[in-house]
């Protein structure tokens, strides 16, 4: 469970006051996440979860992320959008964390996905990445290439001979990739729809939550992103049936181009560092904090070495 800022029955009886949501029945906290603290909450009128932000950047930029989901919600993506309070207020303050009241969704994780899930996530991020090219929303990542290669850096002196042989060729790429940008789509992406990210009801997916790291980019990285989460089989490498289910999926919405299929492998590379340096870094920062998920950086630097050859490539339309 990751709950970093805790909350009593009676802070959040007195928040939830400000909302037509009626009397609080029960709370927890919900294991899974690991940058906020996020309970779920059942009142009188139903089901919410309650998100405390913790990141400061994200702290800073909340008026975006509530956009973003409205616009999601519009659009028709299953998205938890903030709810209002009786003055029709979306952002709020609880024990000095910004936070969020959201409708909690319907639908459980999948552990083991099948090519079926596989495609529901490849359709739905390309409905996504289409809905908010048009949505005039922009921000910057604050773990993005400048952070890939400062993180990357910083860790290279205390690696063995071997890791550091696996994460100089990728830094480089990072060099590269920051001289000279692909000219690739771009739009506001999720960059996190790992699987504890969305929700099914049998193979129907019924939610995606969790858009805190949600940022403008590369809509092939975001792609990227998921298929390093969903598309892998035990041994940490790409399954191919399950890669060309999310990927078809993607391109019968979104179609890839010659630039895409030239940059697939180092978007692949750069999806895993990512990752890497994050969970190392949340390790180093909260290890020894009680109540909070840390997450093995290793399975995404196994990743990493995974694609230095890559056996699943787009599926292009000429």
């Amino acid at each position: 469970m990751s709950v970093f800022t805790p909350v009593s029955r009676s802070e959040l009886e007195t928040f939830l006051s400000a909302f037509d949501v009626g009397r609080l029945i029960d709370f927890s906290g919900i294991a899974g996440g690991s940058e906020n603290s996020n309970f779920f909450v059942s009142c009188e009128q139903g089901e919410f979860v309650l998100t405390l932000i913790e990141r400061e950047p994200v702290a800073a930029e909340l008026g975006f992320f509530t956009r973003l989901l409205d616009a999601l919600h519009t659009a028709g993506l299953p998205v938890p959008y903030a709810i209002r309070d009786r003055e029709k207020r979306a952002l709020h303050q609880l024990n000095g964390k910004p936070a969020l009241l959201q409708p909690r969704l319907n639908g459980e994780h999948i552990d083991q996905p099948g090519v079926e899930h596989c495609a529901e996530v490849g359709r739905n991020l390309a409905l996504l990445h289409d809905t908010t090219t048009a949505s005039g929303l922009a921000r910057d990542s604050d773990r993005w290439l400048d952070w890939m290669a400062a993180q990357g850096s910083s860790i290279l002196p205390d690696l063995n001979a071997e890791d550091r042989a696996l994460l100089e060729p990728v830094l480089a790429s990072v060099e590269r990739l920051r001289a000279h940008p692909p000219h690739l789509s771009e739009a506001v992406l999720h960059a996190d729809l790992f699987r504890d990210n969305v929700l099914f009801q049998g193979n129907r997916l019924t939610g995606l939550i969790d858009f805190y790291n949600a940022s403008s980019g590369w809509t092939l990285y975001d792609v990227a992103i998921c298929v390093n989460d969903w598309c892998m089989n035990a041994e940490e490498q790409l399954d191919p049936e399950r890669t060309k289910a999310l990927l078809a999926a993607y391109a019968a919405k979104r179609h890839f181009s010659a630039a895409d299929a030239e940059c697939w492998p180092d978007m692949l590379q750069l999806a895993a560092l990512r990752f890497w340096l994050s969970r190392r870094l949340a390790a180093d920062q909260h290890g020894e904090q009680g109540g909070v998920l840390i997450k093995d950086p290793a399975h995404f630097q196994r990743i990493l070495a995974g694609h230095r050859t890559v056996t699943v490539h787009l599926p292009i339309a000429f």
